[in-house]
């Protein structure tokens, strides 16, 4: 009766798992990852901001990624973490616009944020004697606005189209978040559009990404951190999206939805900070 009275007002969130036994395991689980995850974030842009040996365009932009990762590992994560003592997780369709926008938004622009740190890479190794003119402070700031410009208008479109689709047959969305896909597979309209249109922008920003270090193989040799970290996000994002709603694996793709929200957000300082030889000298001297 609880749950019938939930949908009637709001989108029912099923979250990771529906055996209440796990629920404490999962919180042991997330709970740390979470925090090293928002430790290790906020710690980066702490020390870029406070060591003057790294105001540089690389780490301006690795700050800023992990201000990214931080924010929207946040906006979703501590959530998840309460839900897991719920009975009944209800969100109401305001609510549930605002969460899908805002992590619609941060991931976006975390990907575009991406593709201009693989330019700035290309010019740098490409054309080290220019960098310091060619990747003045003026022109970061505003490949940042444009990241936050691309990630605002694609939340916007995403949302949208999204929102805009009638929920006739059920108000239970089978995952911890009112992200796309789990959205999708419970409307009753043709979804092909909406189900084509994630594809279409994770395409878009990864072939530009690609793209900068074309014909560089020295330069996609010595940034292999980054390459990394854009394989393993869109690897996921695409994993994700390429999955008709008709064939949709909602309990796999809950765990891809942890991993890109989580697990990626987690590995991203130790991907590019702890393979640094620079960002480790810092370290080494400040414990000292």
């Amino acid at each position: 009766m609880f749950t019938l009275y939930c949908s009637l007002l709001s989108f029912i969130l099923l979250g990771i798992t529906d055996r209440w036994y796990l629920h404490l395991t999962l919180i042991l689980i997330f709970l740390p990852v979470y925090l090293v995850s928002l430790l290790g974030n906020v710690g980066m842009v702490l020390l870029v901001y406070v060591v003057a040996q790294l105001h540089t365009p690389m780490y301006f932009f690795l700050a800023n990624l992990s201000l990214l990762d931080a924010w929207y590992s946040s906006a979703i994560g501590t959530k998840m973490l309460v839900d897991q003592l719920l009975p009944c997780v209800s969100i109401p369709y305001a609510a549930c616009f605002l969460q899908m926008f805002l992590f619609t938004g941060l991931a976006d622009a975390k990907c575009c944020l991406l593709t201009s740190m693989a330019y700035d890479r290309d010019v740098a190794i490409g054309n080290p004697l220019l960098y310091a003119t060619a990747v003045s402070r003026r022109l970061c700031l505003v490949f940042l606005a444009a990241s936050g410009l691309g990630g605002a208008v694609s939340a916007v479109v995403h949302t949208t189209f999204t929102f805009h689709l009638s929920f006739c047959s059920s108000r239970e969305v089978n995952s911890f978040l009112c992200d796309i896909p789990p959205l999708l597979a419970i409307s009753c309209n043709d979804t092909s559009l909406s189900e084509l249109l994630p594809f279409v922008v994770c395409g878009f920003i990864q072939t530009a990404t690609v793209l900068a270090f074309a014909g560089r193989w020295r330069a996609a040799c010595t940034c292999g951190s980054h390459l990394t970290a854009v394989a393993v996000l869109y690897g996921t994002l695409i994993f994700m999206n390429l999955c008709p709603s008709s064939s949709y694996t909602l309990d796999t793709d809950k765990m891809a939805s942890v991993f890109y929200t989580l697990v990626i957000p987690a590995l991203n300082p130790l991907t590019y900070s702890l393979r640094n030889k620079e960002v480790r000298e810092v370290l080494g001297r400040n414990c000292k």
